[in-house]
């Protein structure tokens, strides 16, 4: 009777699809804001989740004692009162029935009323939760983290916003025929045949509710989920390996990039020296053969072994050579290697 009297507010209420009806008055109290309840899927054919609540808030699943400081706004969101007719021969009428046990003999409806009255809305800030949670880890060794951590279907879920009555409400049935007027009694002794039932319930009621959902990583942080696309849960330990093997690709990939472009910078450069020497006439080029310039020399025969030049031997191919430069020196080697044609050329021409 109180799940029906829920279904049907969140039904008119509406709130996109968010808005989850309290199945259980005796469960109303664990929707609180900030309240951790577990969200799992029924079955694969039916496409609802259930809804189960927990003796914890968020604070309990997270290591250290500090409290949570988001806040939690409330206003009044508008007065709630209803009638339906309802048909014994649906499913909601079918589960009034089962629930109440009221007695429908001779009858083929069911007058629900309820009464709720005005309602608040009570949620917590997001935008401060958001900041708080970056700082915060959960505690892989509570219960409820264990129990949830070892299901696939199960996901936590932090109440984020509950709606609540303000005053003291009354749900009643009425078993007829369709087209009678409605009419209520509170009390069973008004009632011999049973086919009126009423129940009362106390204010701050909670009626419905509104979760996001949790997805923790292996090293303890969390996000909260805070638009439908994005999904709570575990995160495994094979994803997590193939997260790291796909960010260890982009890396690899990244710095062979820059490799690649950098030896393409160096190519280009030796290729204008090159085509610029090999465009100019001879003797404009080889300054080796002028008077008082520096002399090609075969460093084999200096005992000194074969090496890469020093100017074209440093880019993707290490070409190396036997010749050489005593009379010029880099970084305290008193010896230059430089390929006889063309590099001994350049390199002097360079230095000049």
């Amino acid at each position: 009777m109180f799940a029906a009297a829920t279904k049907s507010f969140v039904k008119q209420v509406g709130d996109g699809g968010r808005l989850v009806p309290v199945p259980s008055l005796s469960e109303a109290d664990k929707y609180q804001p900030l309240s951790l309840v577990v969200k799992k899927k029924r079955c694969f054919l039916f496409p609802r989740y259930k809804f189960t609540s927990t003796p914890f808030t968020l604070k309990d699943i997270l290591l250290g004692d500090r409290e949570i400081s988001a806040g939690i706004s409330s206003y009044q969101l508008l007065n709630y009162e209803d009638e339906s007719d309802v048909s014994l021969y649906g499913r909601r009428g079918n589960h009034i029935v089962n629930d109440v046990g009221i007695n429908v003999t001779g009858s083929d409806s069911i007058a629900v009323k309820a009464s709720f009255g005005v309602v608040t809305k009570h949620e917590v800030e997001v935008s401060t939760l958001l900041k708080e949670i970056t700082t915060r880890k959960i505690n892989f060794d509570h219960s409820l983290i264990r129990q949830s951590r070892s299901s696939r279907k199960a996901v936590l879920c932090v109440v984020m916003e509950s709606i609540r009555t303000t005053r003291q409400c009354s749900l009643s049935v009425h078993a007829g025929i369709r087209g009678e007027a409605m009419r209520f009694h509170f009390m069973d002794e008004q009632n011999p045949k049973g086919r009126d039932k009423a129940i009362v319930f106390p204010a701050h009621t909670t009626i419905a509710f509104s979760v996001f959902e949790l997805f923790i990583y292996l090293d303890g942080a969390f996000d909260l989920c805070v638009t439908s696309v994005s999904k709570g849960g575990f995160e495994r330990e094979e994803t997590a390996t193939l997260a790291l093997l796909y960010r260890l690709r982009n890396i690899l990939f990244e710095r062979n990039r820059r490799v690649m472009d950098a030896i393409s910078r160096s190519q280009l450069y030796l290729d204008d020296l090159f085509s610029d020497y090999y465009d100019k006439p001879l003797s404009m080029t080889d300054v080796s053969l002028k008077e008082g310039t520096h002399i090609r020399v075969n460093l084999l025969n200096h005992n000194i072994p074969k090496g890469p030049c020093i100017l074209c031997g440093m880019g993707n191919f290490k070409r190396e050579t036997v010749y050489g430069c005593f009379q010029c020196s880099v970084d305290g080697q008193k010896y230059v290697r430089l390929h006889a044609v063309p590099c001994f050329d350049i390199w002097h021409k360079r230095m000049k």
